[in-house]
């Protein structure tokens, strides 16, 4: 072998290693829903804890037969939280908002729901329908603290674009809720 037929080798070598060690470093889960399957890859390079808890939920197939139960057409779809009677599902202990890991709330993007407390997200979790500037990390601003996205959609947007077309009303207290149930069918590992 010349030296630069080794050179090549080895740089082809080295880039193979560093897809596998980047795929590995970021895992993907498929989503199967009533309107479809969705195919999300996890960004645990910018949101470990986030993405870790996700797992977590998924490997205890928490988000088996939950709702997407807050559907807002031009916004976003939230669920992982409810059964399709709308009984909230018992949830572990909050985690800390990963917000300022530099990912924007875009199009096609996972990102934990959480209420008025920063670090309050748990089990639920939306895809950004559209860009949703408003919703990121603003540092040095008050309420700059956003919602962290943790994920992408990489097939299956025409899915998600079905759940967000669906009709909604108020349930149960809830306004956004979808008239026909969304379930979640299962989420694994990919």
């Amino acid at each position: 072998m010349t030296k630069y037929a080794w050179i090549l080798f080895l740089a082809s070598a080295f880039l193979a290693f560093a897809a596998v060690a980047a795929e590995a470093a970021n895992p993907k889960v498929l989503m199967k829903t009533t309107k479809g399957d969705i195919t999300i890859e996890l960004y645990a390079d910018k949101a470990p804890i986030t993405v870790k808890n996700f797992l977590a939920y998924t490997d205890a197939k928490f988000y088996d037969a939950t709702i997407f139960h807050r559907v807002i057409k031009g916004f976003m779809v939230q669920g992982g939280g409810y059964t399709a009677d709308l009984t909230e599902k018992p949830s572990k202990p909050a985690i800390k908002n990963e917000a300022g890991n530099g990912l924007k709330n875009l199009r096609g993007t996972l990102a934990m729901a959480r209420t008025s407390d920063v670090d309050s997200a748990t089990n639920q979790f939306f895809i950004n329908l559209v860009d949703n500037a408003f919703l990121d990390h603003r540092d040095n601003t008050p309420g700059g603290f956003g919602y962290c996205v943790f994920g992408m959609v990489t097939s299956g947007m025409e899915a998600v674009d079905a759940i967000a077309a669906v009709p909604t009303g108020v349930s149960h207290g809830m306004g956004d809720v979808p008239r026909e149930a969304v379930t979640i069918l299962s989420v694994r590992r990919l």
